[in-house]
């Protein structure tokens, strides 16, 4: 072969390697800022501490209204979900769930058998 056709066949290859090499990079470059942009829409996760401490005091609250509360459980079903157990006593002696997000859910008594 020549040595103008090596030539000619050298810096195409070259060029089409780097072209390549610079779709990679692009395709990379593209990946990592879409990734960026669709968590800047996203709600930073609730800190798990602090969103059990706004549910006990939540549903400790809601379950006041009915006599003396006690805590039993706190459960994290999710990143933003909590569940109480407890029991209120006044006239007479009930447990409760609560399911609390960023505010009180549901709240369901249950009757205790004596």
């Amino acid at each position: 072969m020549p040595r103008k056709c090596q030539l000619t066949v050298l810096l195409a290859a070259s060029l089409a390697v780097s072209g390549c090499a610079a779709s990679i990079a692009a395709s990379a470059v593209g990946a990592a800022l879409r990734s960026a942009q669709s968590r800047e829409g996203q709600n930073p996760p609730p800190d798990a501490e602090a969103l059990k401490l706004s549910a006990a005091q939540a549903c400790r609250a809601h379950a006041a209204q009915f006599g003396t509360v006690h805590i039993i459980d706190l459960e994290q079903r999710s990143p933003s979900k909590i569940v109480v157990w407890g029991t209120a006593t006044g006239s007479n002696r009930r447990s409760f769930s609560c399911t609390y997000t960023t505010r009180i859910d549901t709240f369901k008594f249950y009757t205790l058998k004596s």
